[in-house]
């Protein structure tokens, strides 16, 4: 499943016959609600799925997707403090927010929407060049992209061309079916990943307990080679069994995740590295273990612990 299918909405639309519009953020100043890159997708029945200004100038952004859709015509959109309408619908104080709106099909071609929705499905990162005026468009790998633009982000290049990197979408895989899990899976689903939950003993394992979540009975460290680890993967092991905690301990460390945290107190975390120095992993790797995992911010419950543990993850995707 893919949580962030904004991309993929506006193409279901369009197929369907509803018509679509696809909007994106491309410049920011100041103190604008959304960082370049976030998108909006406009259904010609007004339906929408996502934000460009976290509701800010969306009516505004809607009106001209729908006109959009009419007329065929892409639009370039600029919200501001000077500007009266900006004011209208309530955008920050001193933000500016510059907006590329493309009706699909008309502007937007429904193949090269495709590619990117593929490339997105299977993990791969692709770039979408569009240049006002001529309104040429089409497709670069990231490695083309200067590297302002490797990340969610979107932009004018010195060319004047419009370039917004489609990265794949989060995922988090936790490992454990534990109660810290039960929190963490739907916290981390509206944070924007698409959390999967690896444990081979199915009666922790089960839809009951887990309702609509990707479940794999497998033993972790082939859970996770299935499921592939890139660098827009989270892992999180929860179990406190060496058993299963560390062949995916070890299958995460020589990945590209971003992330890796790992529960249990000071002393059983002392005890796991000793085991990791054991299989020959070095310190430069074993560095990379968020242990005990989570924020400290006194957490005490499960949910208290999902909370410092999706408040970790997210500061290792910001910060670095």
């Amino acid at each position: 499943m893919l949580h962030d299918r904004i991309p993929e909405t506006a193409l279901d639309w369009h197929r369907a016959g509803k018509g679509a519009a696809l909007a994106t953020v491309i410049e920011t100043w100041g103190s604008a609600p959304r960082q370049p890159g976030s998108q909006l997708a406009i259904s010609g029945e007004g339906e929408i799925m996502g934000s460009v200004s976290g509701g800010c100038v969306e009516g505004a952004v809607v009106v001209e997707a729908l006109e959009a859709l009419q007329d065929g015509h892409p639009r370039l959109m600029t919200f501001g403090v000077s500007d009266e309408n900006a004011f209208a619908v309530g955008l920050a104080c001193g933000g500016t927010i510059r907006i590329l709106v493309e009706p699909v099909g008309a502007a937007l071609p429904e193949a090269l929407l495709s590619e990117i929705t593929a490339a997105r499905a299977a993990r791969r990162a692709i770039g979408y060049g569009v240049t006002p005026g001529s309104w040429r468009r089409r497709l670069v790998t990231p490695s083309d992209l200067p590297d302002r633009f490797r990340a969610d982000a979107s932009g004018l290049d010195a060319s004047g061309e419009i370039v917004t990197l489609f990265n794949p979408p989060l995922r988090m895989l936790i490992v454990g079916a534990v109660h810290i899990a039960q929190a963490l899976v739907p916290m981390a689903r509206l944070a924007g990943y698409d959390p999967v939950l690896i444990d081979p003993r199915e009666t922790f394992a089960s839809p009951a307990r887990f309702p609509d979540t990707v479940i794999r009975h497998d033993w972790p460290d082939e859970g996770l080679l299935a499921e592939g680890l890139d660098a827009r993967t989270a892992v999180v092991t929860l179990t406190h069994d060496p058993k299963l905690d560390d062949p995916a301990i070890l299958t995460a460390l020589g990945s590209e995740a971003f992330y890796l945290g790992c529960l249990g107190s000071t002393r059983t975390h002392a005890k796991r590295l000793d085991r990791l120095r054991a299989a020959g992993v070095d310190e430069a790797r074993i560095a990379r273990i968020h242990a005990p995992v989570g924020l400290s911010i006194g957490a005490k419950t499960p949910a208290e612990i999902a909370v410092s543990i999706l408040a970790q993850v997210t500061e290792t995707l910001r910060r670095g």
